[in-house]
């Protein structure tokens, strides 16, 4: 059991603009001091930065309530990015995983992206072993199909499932939020506030660093941004009109389906925490969906959710 928000790590790498290591141990601290004990992280954000960050609060300031961490494998940085689910891989990274975590095992460890051409009933045997051992305390798939949900399963039961989901990317609807409530496994949103789009002060492209994942993502560069920056604006203001905050909103909406949907924001800094704190204990009504649902409706976004570059491993399944 975790709290009904966790927390995404991959901005302590640097991928969303400059990351400061000692401002994102604060951050953690804020985040265990508001009761979020569900901390998502992977080997290659930054290349282990993020995890290693991890670790060195696990270290050098301790926590004081368990912590469920959960960490990835699978993609191999490029160029050209691959994919590799291969068992000896899984294991040596899992290894690097733990030290750099300063643990003995992690609560969950996902596949963050499938290798197509090896069966995944053999990934699916990998992690029970690795379960068996007391490595991992449970598994999970990230960007799946609902067909691979189901035959993973089957061997190995999964714990939870990952994949983007937020008002404007909504594929999840599709199979993946309904196979995993059929299955009683979690699932987690992760990029629930659109990549830092949804929150309460605009973003600016042009000044994004050269390395952020944005830059060249369709969804952020014009004139898409200038028309989905319009849809934000919109509902900032029925969040006003309400007294929340737009962010508290966007995760509210996210948990909406069921009890077992735990999204997983990220940021750098513990200041802009506080503007989602209140989304779990924020009840939306069936009228508050419906004008939601006026201002971004299902497909409103313009462009792409990843460029071609970027959506290697991606399991398409619609």
């Amino acid at each position: 059991m975790v709290g009904a928000i966790g927390f995404g790590a991959m901005s302590f790498a640097g991928f969303f603009g400059p990351a400061d290591d000692e401002t994102s141990l604060k951050t953690l601290a804020a985040a265990e001091a508001a009761g979020i004990d569900f901390w998502d992280t992977a080997n290659i954000y930054g290349m282990g930065r993020s995890e290693s960050v991890i670790g060195r609060y696990f270290k050098e300031i301790g926590t004081s309530r368990p912590i469920t961490l959960a960490t990835k494998v699978g993609i191999v940085p490029g160029p050209p990015r691959t994919i590799n689910n291969e068992a000896g891989y899984i294991r040596r990274e899992l290894e690097a995983s733990l030290t750099r975590l300063n643990r003995d095992h992690v609560e969950l460890y996902y596949i963050h992206r499938r290798e197509q051409d090896r069966p995944i009933e053999d990934v699916a045997e990998t992690m029970g072993k690795l379960i068996e051992e007391g490595l991992i305390g449970g598994w999970g798939l990230s960007e799946v199909a609902p067909t691979t949900i189901k035959r993973a399963h089957a061997v190995t039961p999964l714990r939870a499932v990952q994949s983007e989901y937020s008002l404007w990317s909504r594929e999840p609807e599709l199979g993946v939020i309904q196979t995993c409530a059929t299955l009683g496994i979690a699932f987690v949103p992760f990029s629930p506030l659109a990549r830092g789009m949804i929150t309460a002060n605009d973003l600016t492209p042009n000044t994004f660093e050269p390395h952020d994942f944005r830059r060249v993502n369709p969804r952020f560069v014009e004139p898409n941004f200038s028309t989905n920056l319009s849809h934000v604006h919109a509902l900032r203001d029925f969040a006003q009109g309400k007294g929340i905050t737009v962010t508290a909103l966007a995760l509210a909406w996210s948990m909406k389906a069921n009890d077992t949907v735990i999204p997983i924001p990220g940021t750098r800094t513990a200041e802009h925490m506080q503007d989602w704190l209140a989304a779990a204990s924020l009840d939306l009504s069936a009228n508050d969906l419906m004008l939601i649902e006026q201002i971004m409706p299902v497909g409103w976004a313009h462009g792409a959710r990843y460029a071609d570059t970027q959506v290697v491993g991606v399991e398409r399944y619609c």
